[in-house]
């Protein structure tokens, strides 16, 4: 049995007792509130992944309040979406990240010199859901809209660890095995066949780093389930890009100690798988591209480590070599557990990912600061009511 532990603490789940752990959250959360938070787009209420969701959520009594950060493009999308989730139990908000009252929130900040209007996407819709959240609760979970295998051990196991207040953790990450559920399929790409690999060789390259030993203890460190204590949440930069999970462990190892950090299994999990791409500006190539610039910048700021072109030349190498290892030891244990694996389309990945080194370098010596929205507490010295504004119009958008 695996009882290792690293530079965080691993939260192993060897048989451990939901209904127990369930009625010990229930009790805990009387004294500390908890949200869950989903960023989702409008899209995502017409597949069958939310609907499991919103069913399993509303067996959480150890849940207050749900948020839903929506990309609505209409009015009828968002008031759709409203009506999808009126049946859970607890109080719910869908925040409408697009829509005109948001808009005129943070229109009013640019007008104070905070712009935040540049930033889109996925970051854009945690960082507005994270402002709503805390003030709604002390633990924070969130999750994507796109889990397959979902059920209440989910948010469960995410916010325990925060809630039990004996335990000091103030940061827990999901890991699990992303082992495809109809098509026994070995799934998770881009941490298997670029990050595991990436992180050794970065490590033979510079040496003994923290920063490289820290994201080594994660176990699936691209994992978009987390929970959050409110004060962290206030306190970091959400990344804007395709690198949010990877930059958001950064942020964490700027702000929490090592011995506050905590990931738990999930066991087996799946969801919405994202194609290759056909260039650096799509699917996985995209976000391995962000990934990289962000490991760049975070260990130029934290490690003084220099970057240079030569170390790109000499990471693409090392990288492939290291790759194509790992995939002869994915391969023995896909077959010893009669999982699908096509090994030369792994290596044909690799491949793809090796030439996305070079042109992540490249992104970064052009801007090696990144895309990293300001965190909360910047924005409140600006506009100390701004949360009480965002509910202020998420509730009056619910009226329409």
């Amino acid at each position: 049995m695996d009882y290792k532990q690293e530079l965080i603490t691993t939260i192993h789940d060897f048989g451990c007792d939901i209904n127990e752990l369930e009625l010990k959250l229930i009790d805990l959360t009387k004294e500390t509130k908890t949200v869950v938070l989903i960023p989702a787009l409008y899209e995502e209420i017409k597949r069958p992944a939310l609907h499991i969701i919103r069913q399993e959520l509303g067996k959480c009594q150890f849940v207050q309040t749900v948020i839903i950060c929506v990309y609505a493009k209409t009015i009828e999308e968002y008031r759709e979406t409203v009506q999808f989730f009126q049946s859970l139990p607890q109080k719910t908000y869908i925040l409408w990240e697009n829509g005109q009252r948001i808009t005129n929130i943070l229109e009013c900040l640019r007008a104070k010199d905070l712009d935040l209007m540049r930033y889109k996407g996925k970051g854009k819709a945690v960082w507005l859901g994270l402002g709503l959240a805390t003030l709604a609760g002390e633990a924070i979970a969130l999750h994507d809209a796109d889990i397959i295998t979902y059920d209440k051990s989910y948010p469960l196991k995410l916010l325990y660890p925060l809630v039990e207040k004996e335990f000091g953790i103030a940061f827990n990450k999901a890991y699990y095995a992303r082992i495809g559920e109809n098509s026994r399929n070995l799934n998770g790409r881009a941490v298997r066949l670029f990050v595991t690999p990436l992180l050794s060789a970065l490590t033979d390259m510079f040496g003994y780093q923290n920063y490289l030993r820290y994201l080594n203890a994660f176990r699936y460190p691209l994992s978009g389930e987390f929970a959050l204590n409110s004060d962290l949440a206030l306190n970091i930069r959400i990344p804007a890009n395709w690198g949010l999970e990877i930059g958001l462990l950064a942020e964490v190892y700027r702000n929490v100690a090592e011995k506050r950090i905590s990931q738990i299994d999930l066991g087996i999990f799946d969801h919405k798988h994202q194609k290759i791409g056909k260039s650096t500006n799509e699917g996985l190539q995209k976000m391995c591209l962000d990934i990289l610039r962000s490991l760049f910048r975070t260990l130029t700021e934290t490690e003084q480590v220099i970057i240079t072109r030569d170390h790109i030349h000499a990471l693409r190498i090392k990288y492939r070599r290291e790759a194509q290892d790992y995939t002869r030891q994915y391969s023995l244990d896909a077959r010893f557990n009669g999982l699908s694996y096509d090994r030369h389309q792994e290596e044909v990945i690799i491949e793809i990912f090796q030439q996305v080194i070079g042109e992540s370098g490249e992104y970064f010596f052009a801007d090696p600061s990144g895309a990293l929205i300001p965190d909360w507490t910047r924005a409140l010295a600006v506009m100390p009511d701004l949360r009480e504004q965002l509910q202020k119009a998420v509730d009056e958008d619910s009226q329409v």
